[in-house]
């Protein structure tokens, strides 16, 4: 009798646990399903790229599907209506959206640089911002932070927008009034800037360079986000931010796999660029400094009537469980 029941507990602690491990293997299968909208598909969104496509996401549990909204105000509204999860933009939206009394709150960073630089011919002198005065300069069509940046550094230099001859255009093609000879200088986002470079431009003005830590773009999500799965997208993109700063080439690669149509070592230039000048950041933290920085230039365009407060405004619960996780 006692080595019947002997048996059918043995018989019974192996069914359990093959049902444990039945039920373990299912939930981590199941990959909780998230959305990101992105304002566009950007070199600068690099690190979110590298989280998918690097499996960084799927290791957290997660399964992420990403949007291309077509604009910041978009892609903020996909949150606000519960279509999207995240959104991929920079935080004055996010600001202005929670000015208003919208239940939205930053809890990561993705672009921590001002990532706008100026490119000019190759015999143009160059010695500092003033000597843009008087001369026509093509930028992009307002409102961008590029063209905001440049409004910026000329009032910092005594300087306003008629000082220049200011020629806008659509994002993204600055770089062919530039060499076609049109303009001799540019304001440019990547990878237009290496493009221009290619082409036999230089690099004559770094803004990540002139501004340090800049909150250029960060994710949004509601206050009333799933906070695991929040947690699990912080914690995804944390990890490959800090991939992305020991594998440059991997990163790159990732880089080309996204925008296969633009030339591998235009791709290649842009992505060694805004690693060294740190517009990609160590890691998913923003400071008081970032963000007032960032807020300086909205609050003096006109985009934001003062600074949020950095307590309630940035969720720093999730970037601190990201920070503190091995």
């Amino acid at each position: 009798m006692a080595l019947s029941v002997r048996k059918m507990l043995t018989a019974l602690t192996t069914a359990l646990a093959f049902t444990a491990a039945s039920i373990s293997t299912t939930a981590l299968a199941a990959d909780k399903k998230v959305t990101i909208s992105q304002a566009f598909q950007s070199m600068l969104y690099l690190p979110l790229y590298v989280a998918i496509d690097g499996g960084f996401f799927s290791k957290e549990g997660l399964d992420v599907t990403k949007q291309t909204a077509g604009s910041p105000s978009a892609a903020l509204s996909a949150v606000l209506s519960g279509s999207a999860d995240f959104s991929l933009h920079g935080p004055e939206w996010t600001a202005v959206a929670s000015e208003k009394g919208a239940d939205v709150d930053v809890i990561a960073n993705v672009v921590n640089g001002a990532a706008v630089w100026i490119a000019t011919a190759p015999d143009v002198k160059f010695t500092g911002i003033k000597d843009v005065k008087g001369e026509v300069v093509v930028s992009g069509q307002m409102p961008t932070t590029s063209t905001s940046l440049f409004f910026r550094a000329l009032k910092e230099n005594g300087m306003s927008p008629g000082d220049v001859k200011l020629v806008q255009v659509p994002l993204g093609s600055e770089i062919g009034p530039l060499v076609a000879g049109q303009s001799k200088i540019a304001v440019m986002y990547e990878p237009g800037l290496d493009q221009a470079v290619a082409k036999g431009m230089k690099v004559v003005l770094s803004f990540p360079k002139l501004y340090g830590e800049y909150a250029f773009s960060t994710i949004t999500a509601k206050r009333s986000i799933d906070p695991d799965s929040a947690a699990r997208f912080v914690k995804g993109l944390q990890n490959a931010l800090l991939y992305m700063q020991t594998n440059p080439s991997e990163t790159a690669a990732i880089a080309r796999k996204e925008f296969p149509t633009l030339d591998a070592p235009v791709v290649d230039a842009a992505v060694k660029r805004m690693l060294a000048d740190g517009v990609y950041p160590k890691n998913v933290d923003i400071t008081p400094k970032a963000l007032t920085v960032a807020m300086d230039t909205q609050i003096a365009l006109g985009n934001l009537k003062q600074q949020p407060k950095y307590d309630t405004f940035i969720a720093r619960n999730y970037i601190q469980s990201a920070l503190a996780a091995k």
